[in-house]
């Protein structure tokens, strides 16, 4: 039942309206971040599907991020290939970075804290992985599993060290008012960003987020927030690290307690159960096609439980699409003989600006683009007739000032006879 209302919760959605916090990138990152020993590398390692990461068990393994590029899986691409008979498909890829573990005290410099802060302030989405399985054989280093106060442990030292940076910047910019006329546009600019400087820290006194502080942004709010790339105004989801038979049977004896305290601590964020160890497992029989010896690994797990309530496949889909979805990112694609491909977009990209993904000049150059709606071409096989399509008027003249929709399939027309 918990399951199903967290999937309801998370279920309106993927864009909030109004300005958005973060850079205004179509090549946006995500970092795994959490305490140590908490099943980060190990995560990376299966995202990855890759030896890349450094899973060992004691405190601080990782010290420099490692960085890695995973396919973002689309099954709309798959069929767009079959459509088109495209000779290659391309998908869209995710930057995704090893962080080093957190500790206590971190704000303070505790456990090399002030460097691994300084790599999350360099990523624009966190994978927060909080450890809910118990295993005498792995050390924790607050020395028990309680996720709970894991949560509020990371929470608590990124609020600290977004109240330090806060400071910095209110005493630079109330220094500069000083010698600023007040009746400036400057000064009441400056002023502006200090009244919600304040308001901000009131709410981080409270140990919440700023993404939190609010639902929907204004564009000045959004402008003033995002030149200062806080740490908590970046999405998070929180992804419980189980064992494989808990992600099996999609219990776990700390999901609900987890659940809570996001509702109460940090609303908005998104809660998923995933088990690093079952996916490491998943990758390994997949990779020689050895479904006989998967279905015995889990059947050793979870005895004879109805494999009808198994949760016997990969999350890590999931996992890149949500967070994909928590940057505000859309698909949009393009298709021929040659090549079937997978873009990256903000949501709110216009027609030139998804012209500018595939090459400057075509954003430059842009005259119009023809759109087909992915949901206009999910029923048909292939072969696809296209003049068929255009007779159904189904390919939509697009201008300059089209909104490009997650999911459009496009093709591109500029100056000097440029298609893409």
């Amino acid at each position: 039942m918990l399951n199903l209302i967290i999937k309801r919760a998370y279920a309106s959605g993927s864009v909030v309206p109004g300005a958005r916090l973060g850079r205004p990138s179509n090549n946006l990152t995500s970092g795994i971040v959490g305490l140590a020993n908490v099943g980060k590398s190990t995560f990376f390692q299966a995202i990855t599907n890759s030896s890349l990461g450094n899973p060992a068990n004691y405190p601080f393994a990782t010290i420099d991020p490692e960085e890695a590029k995973v396919i973002v899986p689309s099954k709309r691409l798959d069929h767009l290939q079959r459509l088109w008979d495209s000779k290659k498909k391309v998908p869209a890829v995710l930057t995704i970075y090893d962080i080093a573990g957190l500790t206590r005290g971190a704000s303070q410099g505790e456990g090399l804290g002030n460097k691994f802060l300084n790599d999350i302030r360099h990523v624009d989405g966190i994978f927060q992985v909080v450890r809910g399985f118990s295993k005498t054989d792995i050390t924790h280093i607050e020395g028990s599993v309680n996720p709970t106060r894991d949560l509020s442990i990371v929470q608590d030292e990124l609020v600290l060290k977004d109240l330090e940076f806060l400071e910095g910047i209110r005493e630079k910019l109330e220094k500069k008012m000083t010698k600023t006329a007040k009746n400036s546009m400057d000064y009441k600019s400056m002023e502006t960003e200090v009244q919600l400087l304040n308001s901000l820290e009131d709410h981080m006194y409270e140990g919440k987020k700023i993404a939190h502080f609010k639902s929907e942004w204004t564009h000045e709010e959004a402008a003033i927030l995002n030149k200062h790339n806080f740490l908590t105004a970046k999405p998070s989801i929180v992804l419980l690290n189980v064992s494989p038979k808990d992600y099996l049977l999609q219990k776990n004896v700390h999901l609900k307690d987890v659940f809570d305290w996001i509702s109460k601590n940090s609303p908005g964020d998104k809660l998923l159960l995933f088990s690093a160890e079952y996916e490491t497992n998943w990758n390994r029989f997949t990779a020689v096609g050895d479904k006989q010896g998967f279905y015995e690994y889990f059947r050793s797990l979870i005895g004879d439980a109805t494999h009808s309530v198994l949760h016997d496949h990969s999350c890590l889909p999931d996992l890149i699409r949500e967070m994909r979805k928590s940057l505000g990112l859309i698909s949009f694609f393009t298709c021929g003989p040659l090549e079937a491909r997978q873009w990256t977009l903000r949501a709110g990209g216009l027609a030139p600006e998804a012209a500018g993904v595939i090459h400057s000049d075509l954003q430059k150059t842009f005259i119009s683009a023809d759109v087909t709606k992915f949901a206009d071409l999910q029923k048909l096989a292939a072969p696809l007739n296209e003049s068929q399509l255009k007779a159904n008027a189904l390919v939509k003249r697009a201008g300059k000032q089209y909104l490009i929709e997650d999911g459009d399939v496009v093709l591109f027309k500029a100056a000097k006879g440029n298609l893409r």
